[in-house]
């Protein structure tokens, strides 16, 4: 991935004021890029821990703790000096993110000399990733689901509410109808799937052991979308598979329309890793778009959340950042000196 700047070549070491710290934080774990801008950013560091939560949210204290070692590594462990710009973007920051806001700007400042500190919900990083600084929509979809547009004067977001209450087409959500259809199936109910009832058994076992199984698990939000990719796959050959993904894919359409610009030309983009299942579900999400975003032109994201970290860092270190502040979406903070800011 390439920063934005003026595409010069220096090798007299980075100043300070180019340099940038890049995070994507999510329940996958971290993932990590130092870099200066203009130049050519090595590949990301990767931890498959992901930061706990505590009683004020995601817990800042281990945050420091899973990348301060991520980023000296990243410089061959080397003294890592100031870095200019950091852009943190942190899966549940808009609601889970009081002690980031609190106590991550000093910490970094003390750490790594951090001048500039971006708070990014990861809707806004994968916002950024996908289409950059340009009027649309974006619906990022994994386990769970959230859309987010704007018009550049401020965000929308609409659900990302959990797989309990919302997150409606998501990973989880897919997979909960497909174990519903299954047991429909095993009782012999309307609207069951023989097919979707056979991989729920090759899965999990016997149906009856099913909600011991789920139900206690910390990750069953996890565990639901881990049958999804068996929904697509039954899909083609079972109209109750088919049936669900188009359901879903109705529901990424309403949310993309909530958020969407009603006027101009947007941009609609989709990216996570749900869309890896291909057609079974992005055909029937195209042809929902289309019908209810006439005024809008779907395309490719261009990058993935931590792209969009790296791009904010890149607009933020040239003082070319055009994408809305926001006190819960994206926030900046300049902090005075290694600890203090204001």
């Amino acid at each position: 991935m390439t920063v934005p700047g003026d595409g010069s070549d220096r090798s007299d070491g980075a100043d300070c004021a180019r340099r940038f710290l890049a995070v994507d934080s999510g329940g996958s774990g971290l993932r990590v890029v130092v870099g200066e801008v203009g130049r050519r950013a090595s590949g990301p560091l990767v931890s498959g821990e992901p930061v706990r939560t505590g009683a004020r949210g995601i817990d800042a204290g281990h945050f420091m703790e899973r990348l301060v070692p991520m980023v000296r590594s990243s410089v061959g462990g080397a003294g890592v000096g100031d870095i200019g710009t950091a852009v943190i973007g942190a899966a549940g920051l808009a609601t889970l993110g009081d002690e980031l806001r609190d106590a991550l700007p000093g910490a970094l400042a003390r750490e790594f000399g951090v001048r500039t500190v971006a708070l990014v919900a990861d809707a806004v990083s994968a916002y950024a990733g996908a289409l950059g600084a340009r009027p649309g929509a974006v619906v990022a979809a994994g386990t769970g689901l959230i859309a987010i547009g704007t018009d550049l004067a401020g965000w929308r977001r609409a659900d990302g509410w959990g797989h309990l209450l919302g997150d409606c087409g998501g990973g989880a959500w897919i997979g909960r109808s497909g174990l519903e259809a299954a047991l429909r199936a095993y009782d012999g109910r309307d609207g069951g799937s023989g097919a979707l009832l056979r991989c729920a058994e090759e899965q999990f076992g016997a149906m009856t052991g099913l909600p011991g199984t789920l139900y206690p698990r910390p990750d069953r939000a996890a565990v639901l979308a881990s049958f999804a990719p068996r929904v697509a796959a039954c899909a083609p050959d079972d109209p109750v598979a088919a049936g669900i993904l188009r359901a879903a894919a109705r529901h990424m359409a309403e949310s993309a329309v909530a958020v969407c610009p009603a006027t101009g030309e947007p941009q609609v983009a989709v990216t996570g890793g749900l869309f890896k299942m291909g057609g079974p579900l992005l055909v029937p999400l195209d042809e929902e778009l289309a019908k209810r975003l006439p005024h809008a032109r779907r395309v490719a994201a261009e990058g993935d959340p931590l792209d969009g970290a790296v791009r904010i860092a890149g607009d933020l270190a040239m003082g070319a950042l055009t994408l809305p502040g926001d006190d819960v979406m994206l926030s900046v903070v300049t902090v005075k000196g290694r600890g203090d800011h204001f």
